[in-house]
């Protein structure tokens, strides 16, 4: 019977048509992880998500050599072949990926490690950052480059997750049209799945109905606006783009380290071991009379010989207080249209005190002796109070990997590509 079923699976695949693939996402200790995504390196519009027991189950026209990526926030990507996941029956019982983890901050890393007696020698720390960025330069080079990603955005209230967004991108980075030395980036969505627990799905529906924004918007433009007008506001701020375009803009890393080298009284290393070294600049920002107060420490992570920058990440704690309260735009409407709010609290609401914190990882990989992007991660852990004592806490995981990358023949995105309303999928998984 064995045998029949394994010559049935490879008759399958060679067909190529629509498949059914099944399986179970575990951590190291065997527990299961909610809220994974599993799609195909081919087209990742064809997968899903893990439900609270860890399994999942989808449907895709793929061959027994396809690659399919495993991955959640917190945990490294994996990589599976197709024919692993494929089933023809019960019988073929059910393969567990297993995930390793993978920490977002990296501070418990520097606070062990020892300081170097180069800390308070200011000449010696500016000649190591000056050639820590003689490398940056030759790494990260000002080359258009155009990437294809899978962004997660994922939504967690009282420490459980309620719901994922997942978003299907292409990205152009363009250094040329820059300010201030920061990349232009033009983010264009080319497809969404929101996933949701079938117990919590009627919590959302009202809020995250396709049309829930665009009646705000309407509401708030201008009398007598003209209908494209009214399009374009939508779109622009269409499903929560904010949060994966953000997550691609934030932490320049070049940049950020060119306009902090002559402030050599705020950086500190630490001798890593396997060869790496840790340079951290803490600054502190107060704005609007102490309104606005931001302290924030980038981590570069550097090869101990050659000084070529191997990770980055980034901690931010911020601290907001509007005596007044603030209307909030469209834009920011949209950040908390992804927590559990109803469309006439967003209406209402009025931001007055905001604190919390961020954590960001960036990864990179190499590609023709220079250096791209290779993958995201960030938590924001936020506690947003508004008027008439409204609370919200607000927590997003949310990770980007990079499924392609061209650096060649880039051609910048057009505004129609930019504000194009994104395809949407709602699922729910059990």
């Amino acid at each position: 019977m064995r045998h029949i079923l394994t010559e049935m699976k490879t008759l399958v695949f060679i067909i190529a048509f629509v498949s059914t693939f099944i399986g179970r996402v575990v951590d190291q200790n065997g527990e299961p992880v909610p809220y994974a995504t599993v799609y195909p390196e081919i087209a990742p519009e064809w997968g899903t998500a893990t439900n609270n027991d860890g399994f999942f189950r989808f449907e895709a026209n793929l061959t027994k050599d396809s690659r399919i990526i495993v991955s959640c926030i917190g945990y490294e990507k994996k990589t599976v072949l197709a024919e692993s996941l494929y089933s023809v029956g019960p019988e073929d019982g059910l393969y567990s990926v297993v995930l390793k983890e993978q920490p977002i901050a990296l501070e418990e890393t520097v606070i062990a490690a020892k300081k170097s007696k180069q800390r308070n020698k200011r000449k010696q720390m500016a000649a190591l950052l000056h050639a820590v960025y003689v490398k940056l330069e030759e790494q990260f080079p000002d080359n258009n480059a155009q990437y294809r990603v899978v962004s997660d955005a994922r939504m967690l209230s009282d420490g459980s997750t309620w719901g994922m967004e997942q978003m299907i991108a292409n990205i152009v980075v363009l250094p040329e049209q820059a300010r201030e030395g920061r990349d232009s980036v033009q983010f264009q969505g080319r497809f969404c799945k929101r996933f949701f627990d079938a117990r919590k799905r009627a919590q959302a529906d009202s809020i995250l109905a396709s049309d829930a924004l665009e009646r705000m918007e309407q509401k708030s433009a201008p009398k007598g606006a003209p209908a494209n007008m009214l399009r374009k506001a939508a779109n622009a701020v269409d499903s929560g783009v904010v949060v994966h375009r953000a997550l691609f803009a934030i932490g320049n890393m070049r940049y950020d380290f060119e306009q902090a080298m002559s402030d050599t009284k705020h950086w500190t290393v630490s001798n890593e071991s396997e060869g790496e070294t840790v340079l951290t600049h803490t600054q502190s920002v107060s704005k609007y009379l102490g309104c606005f107060k931001m302290t924030f420490q980038r981590h570069y992570i550097v090869d101990s010989r050659t000084y070529e920058v191997r990770r980055f990440s980034e901690h931010a704690e911020v601290k907001v207080f509007i005596p007044f309260g603030i209307k909030l735009n469209a834009d920011q409407l949209q950040m908390l249209n992804l927590v559990n709010m109803s469309e006439s609290s967003i209406e209402k609401f009025r931001l007055k005190r905001l604190r919390g914190t961020v954590d960001l990882n960036t990864i990179y990989q190499r590609k023709d002796g220079h250096v791209y992007i290779l993958e995201k991660n960030m938590i924001c852990d936020a506690h947003i109070l508004g008027s008439k004592k409204a609370e919200i806490p607000l927590v997003i995981k949310a990770t980007q990997r990079v499924t392609d990358l061209q650096t060649e023949n880039i051609q910048p995105l057009s505004p129609s590509q930019i504000t194009r309303r994104v395809k949407r999928e709602i699922v729910e998984i059990y």
